[in-house]
């Protein structure tokens, strides 16, 4: 524990939480005499697989650390919601416990109107780079991620094996280098999920450049940089950022905005011309 208001917190914390389930609902027998309509803190314990001594000295906000799996077994008995979780383990370790992707990304409302209404191109993508979500600009001045199936729409598949993004070794492979080290630290957040481990697997045996350098230790924890994409009003440079979604730290925003005035320029026109989908250019990722 860091403070003594951290340790206050996760007293009450832990409490609260024994106190609004019942026994029955981790099937335990209610006994027919109890102080409290909740778990005791012998209860917890037991289904967690500590002594109650140290769930205690725990709560108690005493000096003890308990590993990732102890908090998440703490989690399950306790039936925490998600932001519940991310409450107990930031009180505990003081950080945020690893990312557990969901069987299928749930995008919400508010992000789906979000990105209709934004007037640049922007990607929605989960931690393992699938693309959940784009904005009408993008469809408009890039591609429309629609017309692939559902497995190809991942944005790191693009990049490593589509022709496109070969025709210069040199800047292929510049760009690889950057896209890689920000997916490998992706990869770490998720260590062990079949879904990453399988693309990984399969970029590996499809683009040799991947293979070698997914094995070096650089990493990059974000996305900035430059994007050139040829149209036929010539090429436009979009400079790009991401941005966690609140609530969703899974999924990330990539926002591309012109960069600098003769882009903005060919971006205006290319925009009021209404464009058909157009293929990503290889030039700069």
């Amino acid at each position: 524990m860091s403070t003594a208001n951290h340790r206050e917190q996760l007293r009450h914390f832990l409490k609260s939480c024994r106190a609004r389930i019942t026994p029955a609902t981790v099937g335990l027998a209610q006994p027919s005499r109890r102080r409290a309509g909740g778990l005791r803190r012998e209860d917890v314990a037991a289904l967690a697989g500590v002594s109650a001594t140290y769930f205690t000295w725990l709560e108690q906000g005493r000096d003890v650390h308990p590993s990732v799996g102890i908090l998440e077994r703490l989690s399950e008995v306790l039936r925490l919601s998600a932001p519940e979780r991310d409450y107990l383990f930031n009180l505990v370790q003081l950080r945020p416990p690893p990312l557990i992707p969901p069987p299928t990304e749930e995008v919400s409302p508010a992000v789906r109107r979000m990105l209709a209404g934004l007037n640049y191109p922007a990607l929605l993508i989960s931690t393992r780079w699938d693309i959940v979500g784009w904005s009408d600009a993008w469809v408009r001045c890039i591609a429309d991620p629609a017309e692939r199936v559902p497995r190809d729409r991942n944005l790191l598949r693009i990049l490593m094996t589509e022709p496109e993004f070969r025709r210069d070794p040199a800047d292929f492979e510049a760009a690889a280098r950057r896209v890689i080290a920000k997916a490998r630290l992706d990869y770490s957040r998720i260590a062990g999920d079949p879904a990453f481990d399988a693309l990984i697997r399969e970029l590996s045996e499809a683009c040799p450049i991947f293979q070698r350098l997914w094995h070096e230790p650089a990493v990059l924890g974000c996305s900035e940089g430059c994007f050139t994409h040829m149209t036929r009003v010539g090429d436009l440079t979009f400079e790009h950022t991401s941005y966690v979604v609140e609530g969703a730290p899974h999924l990330q925003l990539l926002i591309f905005i012109p960069a600098g005035q003769q882009s903005e320029r060919k971006y205006a026109a290319l925009l009021a011309d209404a464009p058909a989908a157009l293929s990503l250019s290889p030039a700069t990722v």
